[in-house]
C-alpha cells in the first residue's frame, strides 16, 4: 500500500518528524539546548533542524525552524529579557511584524535553506563529505540570517550581517558538534537496523488485526497528560505567589505573570517528554504488531495464512456494512492435480506454481481485495467492492490463461468456485456456499470456474472452462 507523501514519505517518518519538534521544544526550553563549560558557551537547540533537513528534507527542517523559532519568541516574551533578547517579542518590541519575521522567519527561513542543502549534498558522489560541510557552517549560516534581519529591522541594536563572522572558540566547539551529531544520525537512520524496523512499521499499516481503538487509546492517554500538566502548572504557579507572599515578598501582576510564563515553559517541556514516550509507545506497539502480522503471513507465497484471512474476512463483514447493501465475491482457488505436479516435476515445481498463482491472484483481485492461502493448493479471495459477473468472469478468463503458462511443457489450472454475497455475512455460511461452488467445478471436470451470483446480483450461475 502506497504511503502518503505528507511530511515524511513514512508513517515512521512522521513519527520520528513529531520527535525532533518535541527535542527542539524540550532542548528551547531547558539547558539542554545550551552547553555552558566555562569560558565556553554553546547554543545546540537548533541541532534538530540540521537532523531533520539531514534525514528527511525541507519540510520537516522547516517545521522544525518554525518550533524553534516560536519557542525563542515566547522566551523572549518575559518582562525581564534583556534588550537585546526583547526585540525577538512581539510583545515587547514595539514593532510585532518585524519582531514575528526576526524570531519566527528567520528560523523558519534557515531550516529552508538547510533542508535545501542536504538535498543538493545527498545528490553528489561523495554525499559523506557534503553533509559534514554543510553541517559545519550551518551555525554560521543561521548566525548571517539573523544578524541581517536584525541589521535591517532594528538597525538601532547595532548588529549587522558581519557580525555572523566574528569567530570565536565555541563557534569550532559547535561546529565540530554538528558535523559529529549530523553525521552519526544519519548513519543510524542509513542502518539495516532502524531500516527494517521503519519498514515494519510502514507495513503495519496492512495488518488486519489492527485496531482504530488503539489509536484512540493513546490519544485519550496524552489529553489526559496534557490536562494534569495543565492543572498542575497553574497550581504551582499560584502557590508560588503564595509562598511568596508568606515570606514578605509582594508579588505584583508582572512578578505574578513571569512566574506563570516561567510555568508554561515547564509545562511545555514536560509535554515534549511527553510526546516523545507516547510515540516511542506506538512505533514500538506497530513494530511489535507488524511482527506478529508477519508470522502469520504465508511464508512461501508471500500472501496471508489461514487464520488471518479468516480474520480479516470477519472483521471486512463488519466494516463493510454502513447501512448500505453492498456486494461482494468470496473466491475458491484449487490447484488442479497438485500432487502430481510435485511428483513428477519436484517440489522445487510445486513451490513455484504457488508463488505464481498466489501473484497472479493478487495481480487480478488485490486492488478489489485479499487473497490468502487455506490449505496446502487452496487459496481464497475476499472481493470487498461491488463488482458485476461480467467483470468477475473476465478477470477469471484472464487469471486462467496467464496461469497457464507457469511450467513449459506442462499445463497448469485451477477449479475456482466463486461465489457473490451480500454484505455482512456470516464466514462460516459464506466458506460452506462457496465451497459448494468450487465442488461444482471440479464436478465440471476441473480447469473451470463456476460463478454463483446472489439474489441482488446476476440471477443465475455460469459455469466457463
Amino acid at each position: 500500500m502506497k504511503q502518503k507523501k505528507r511530511w515524511g514519505g513514512s508513517c515512521f517518518e512522521r513519527y520520528a518528524f513529531g520527535i525532533l519538534i518535541a527535542i527542539e521544544l524540550l532542548m528551547s526550553f531547558t539547558f539542554l539546548g545550551y552547553i555552558h563549560i566555562p569560558p565556553i558557551s554553546v547554543t545546540i537547540a537548533y541541532l534538530p533542524i540540521l537532523i531533520a533537513g539531514c534525514l528527511f528534507g525541507p519540510l520537516q527542517s522547516v517545521g522544525v525552524g518554525f518550533a524553534f523559532g516560536a519557542a525563542s519568541m515566547y522566551k523572549a516574551s518575559a518582562s525581564y529579557v534583556m534588550p537585546a533578547d526583547a526585540i525577538f517579542s512581539p510583545v515587547l518590541s514595539g514593532a510585532p511584524l518585524s519582531s514575528l519575521f526576526l524570531s519566527v522567519g528567520t528560523r523558519t527561513l534557515y531550516g529552508l535553506f538547510i533542508g535545501i542543502a542536504f538535498i543538493f549534498a545527498k545528490k553528489r558522489k561523495h554525499y559523506r563529505l557534503g553533509i559534514g560541510v554543510i553541517s559545519a557552517i550551518a551555525p554560521k549560516v543561521h548566525s548571517l540570517i539573523v544578524y541581517t534581519a536584525m541589521g535591517i529591522l532594528f538597525p538601532q541594536m547595532g548588529y549587522h550581517y558581519y557580525s555572523a563572522f566574528r569567530w570565536k572558540v565555541n563557534d569550532a566547539v559547535f561546529a565540530a558538534v554538528c558535523v559529529i551529531v549530523v553525521q552519526c544520525m544519519w548513519g543510524l537512520y542509513q542502518s539495516e537496523v532502524v531500516q527494517n524496523i521503519k519498514h515494519g512499521i510502514d507495513q503495519s499499516i496492512n495488518n488486519p488485526y489492527g485496531s482504530k481503538k488503539t489509536s484512540v487509546f493513546f490519544i485519550l492517554v496524552q489529553f489526559f497528560l496534557l490536562c494534569m500538566a495543565v492543572f498542575a502548572a497553574h497550581y504551582f504557579s499560584r502557590r508560588e505567589s503564595y509562598m511568596l507572599q508568606q515570606h514578605g515578598v509582594e508579588v505584583s501582576g508582572p512578578i505574578s505573570g513571569d512566574m506563570m510564563h516561567l510555568q508554561i515553559q515547564f509545562l511545555i517541556a514536560f509535554l515534549s517528554m511527553t510526546v516523545i514516550s507516547v510515540i516511542l509507545l506506538i512505533l514500538l506497539y506497530k513494530y511489535m504488531s507488524y511482527k506478529e502480522y508477519r508470522g502469520e503471513m504465508d511464508g512461501l507465497t508471500g500472501v496471508m495464512g489461514r487464520r488471518m484471512f479468516l480474520h480479516y474476512c470477519d472483521k471486512a463483514q463488519k466494516t463493510n456494512n454502513a447501512g448500505v447493501r453492498q456486494s461482494g465475491w468470496f473466491l475458491f482457488v484449487d490447484v488442479d492435480y497438485f500432487k502430481s505436479i510435485n511428483d513428477t516435476l519436484g517440489h522445487a515445481a510445486g513451490d513455484r506454481v504457488l508463488q505464481e498463482i498466489a501473484f497472479e491472484l493478487h495481480n487480478v483481485f488485490g486492488d478489489q481485495g485479499k487473497v490468502g492461502r487455506i490449505g496446502g493448493d487452496e487459496f481464497a479471495v475476499l472481493v470487498e467492492k461491488t463488482m458485476t459477473q461480467q467483470e468477475m468472469e473476465a478477470r477469471l478468463e484472464q487469471f486462467l490463461a496467464v496461469i497457464s503458462g507457469i511450467l513449459d511443457g506442462k499445463k497448469v489450472s485451477c477449479s475456482i468456485g466463486a461465489y457473490q454475497f451480500i454484505f455482512p455475512q456470516n464466514v462460516k455460511a459464506l466458506l460452506e456456499e462457496t465451497d459448494r461452488v468450487l465442488y461444482q467445478a471440479k464436478e465440471n471436470g476441473r480447469a473451470c470456474y463456476v460463478v454463483k451470483a446472489s439474489a441482488a446480483g446476476t440471477p443465475d450461475g455460469n459455469t466457463k472452462e
